[in-house]
């Protein structure tokens, strides 16, 4: 799966990001990759991980909270209600679930893109993406987000809920599933995350089909090291803004 990756960057990444994780895990040498991936998913599913994952995602909330509530007040300050903005993704097995992200565009946004049809095309062929910069949607208060990666931030609602995992393939919308083809049922075999192999790797940087194989192999290869390995670089991510639009 590896070798599909166009970009040989992003392929020397990914390898020695696996390698150094099937080295720290050392109790799996043994496993067969179906049984480690059996494992991992049956853990991954149960209550009592649900319990555990909750209760990070609320300490996150709490210590974030002073951060929170600035935010709520910055977007409320510069373009009005709604401080959060929900979308429909897909989850397990295809159930569709609504997304918390912090509001980083104007109420208006989709008139506003139409208004400019070159910038539009551009928009479609790009992966359904703008730099931050570029994109007339885009609020003050939201470009300043989207650098640090704060608009993610409410996404702890959603893995409370159950709806996802701190750690797994990002969640997708629903015209995205055709990109996954004859490998849609294995993506959406897992809970999404906030984090994950992609957000790690380059993020917006990586269109598909490379995305879908970051997907596949985190679906593939996930283990505890893995996810643990995925959520502190992320921090780094973050700190560095590598690949945030």
């Amino acid at each position: 799966m590896v070798q599909n990756i166009s970009d040989p960057h992003v392929r020397s990444k990914v390898q020695i990001l696996l390698d150094d994780t099937r080295t720290q895990n050392k109790t799996d040498y043994h496993e067969t990759a179906i049984k480690k991936h059996l494992k991992t998913h049956e853990l991954r599913e149960t209550f009592i991980y649900h319990i555990f994952e909750s209760i990070l995602a609320i300490l996150a909330l709490l210590a974030t909270s002073p951060l929170l509530l600035i935010i709520a007040l910055a977007i409320l300050i510069n373009d009005g209600f709604p401080i959060f903005f929900r979308q429909r993704r897909l989850g397990l097995n295809g159930k569709p679930f609504r997304i918390f992200k912090f509001r980083t565009m104007h109420k208006d946004a989709e008139a506003l893109l139409k208004k400019d049809l070159l910038l539009y095309e551009k928009y479609i062929r790009n992966d359904y993406k703008l730099l931050a910069e570029e994109d007339p949607r885009v609020t003050k208060v939201g470009k300043f987000l989207r650098r640090w990666s704060l608009d993610e931030l409410p996404q702890f609602i959603n893995v409370i809920r159950g709806e996802m995992h701190l750690v797994g393939p990002r969640p997708i919308v629903q015209d995205e599933i055709e990109r996954y083809g004859e490998d849609a049922g294995t993506f959406l075999s897992v809970k999404p995350g906030i984090t994950g192999l992609w957000q790690v790797v380059g993020r917006s940087d990586i269109g598909y089909p490379d995305r879908k194989y970051l997907d596949l192999l985190y679906i593939e290869h996930r283990s505890f090291w893995l996810d643990l390995t995925l959520f502190f670089k992320s921090f780094w991510k973050v700190l560095t803004r590598d690949g945030a639009y």
